[in-house]
């Protein structure tokens, strides 16, 4: 990918200039983004995958005439049964406005949908999360609300009419079970058409409406660690390996009329301890890339239908693979490389296949790992020439 390149799918705007001017900083409407583009996956194959117990799916609906305005936004779970007539697992009839279908992931059980995400990887792929499909009838969406991360929204069918601000109140209305802003505060208003996509940063308030039956929009969706929780699975992941046999010694401990409270000394004893463990950067590194490629837990992998050999490979759609200087990550395992082996196994993190060349160069040990990750169903045959 060349980043200083203009590109459709930025307006025109290379990849470097985007993330200089608009990435986590301003919204960016792109008209026709990817000209002709239209779903991916038919509203058939969508819903059937609404029915899968591994994929995360949602309806949203909305009852503008609902006498109870906590009544007003109802939302179910899947997985969901086509066959159902009535129920918390039947979807609501087609011709009904007011209803969006979410399904979470698509990337994940469909190539064409994991080639569409793949052309957002000017940003980090630990950043990247997968993409989300909605379909809504006329008058559907899931309110005014904002998100914590940030989202390319690509219109697939239909026309959907997008409204967004920059508000500081995020008030949220407490009483509905899906999040949907108190008070909304619109700015810019537009509608888009197949094609046309909008970028939002991160807490940018957002409310889009299906002006349509069968509309539906690609939600590409970014990763966001939140500090604290990052912090508290690094020192768990890094705690479970980390050998400290030091015993906690006293002998100047003086007799106390007060024997419920904590010594003092024992506190520092704890504080060393804990900043002797965060001091080791390499548990650190190896923590920090197991936790970043961790599969999501709705995931599994295929045994391979053939058997391995030295010839070319590409990861599995589902496979998440990164590196740091000393290391490679894959599904949350680490391995140490260095030399042609490192050189090797960052282009197959980086452009997700390796030609058979390539992967003859490598040496016995990471071909071993290469091996086994095939037995895993964490790679493929990738094509006859790269």
């Amino acid at each position: 990918m060349d980043l200083e390149a203009p590109t459709p799918l930025l307006g025109g705007l290379s990849p470097a200039t985007f993330m200089r001017r608009h990435w986590q900083r301003q919204p960016l409407l792109i008209r026709q983004a990817i000209p002709g583009f239209a779903p991916l996956l038919s509203r058939e194959a969508l819903f059937e995958l609404a029915t899968r117990d591994d994929v995360e799916s949602r309806i949203i609906e909305q009852h503008p005439d609902a006498d109870d305005p906590a009544r007003s936004w109802t939302l179910r779970h899947g997985p969901f049964d086509l066959r159902a007539r009535r129920g918390e697992r039947a979807l609501p009839p087609l011709s009904r406005p007011y209803w969006t279908l979410l399904v979470q992931g698509v990337d994940l059980h469909d190539e064409r949908v994991h080639a569409l995400m793949q052309r957002f990887r000017f940003v980090p792929d630990v950043r990247l999360d997968d993409v989300m499909i909605s379909w809504a009838s006329a008058g559907g969406g899931v309110g005014p609300h904002y998100d914590s991360y940030d989202v390319f929204l690509l219109q697939a069918q239909g026309r959907r009419r997008w409204r967004i601000g920059r508000q500081k109140d995020l008030t949220l209305r407490a009483e509905l079970p899906c999040k949907i802003l108190q008070h909304f505060e619109p700015q810019q208003e537009w509608v888009l058409e197949p094609g046309d996509m909008l970028y939002l940063p991160p807490r940018w308030a957002h409310d889009g409406v299906a002006l349509d039956d069968g509309c539906m929009t690609y939600s590409i969706g970014f990763r966001v660690p939140v500090r604290g929780g990052l912090a508290a699975e690094l020192v768990q992941r890094m705690a479970e390996e980390w050998e400290d046999d030091v015993l906690y010694a006293d002998a100047a401990q003086p007799a106390t009329a007060e024997p419920a409270r904590i010594p003092l000394a024992l506190r520092s004893f704890a504080e060393v301890g804990l900043q002797r463990l965060l001091a080791d950067r390499e548990a650190l590194s190896v923590a920090l890339g197991e936790i970043l490629t961790e599969p999501k837990p709705r995931v599994w992998f295929d045994p391979p239908v053939q058997p391995w050999e030295d010839g070319p490979v590409a990861l599995d759609r589902r496979t998440r693979m990164v590196w740091d200087d000393g290391h490679v990550f894959i599904n949350g395992e680490a391995y140490r490389v260095r030399g042609r082996d490192a050189t090797l196994l960052r282009r197959l993190a980086d452009w997700r296949r390796l030609s058979a060349g390539e992967v003859r160069r490598l040496s016995e040990p990471a071909r071993a790992a290469l091996r086994q990750w095939w037995e895993a169903g964490w790679l493929r045959p990738g094509p006859a020439r790269v």
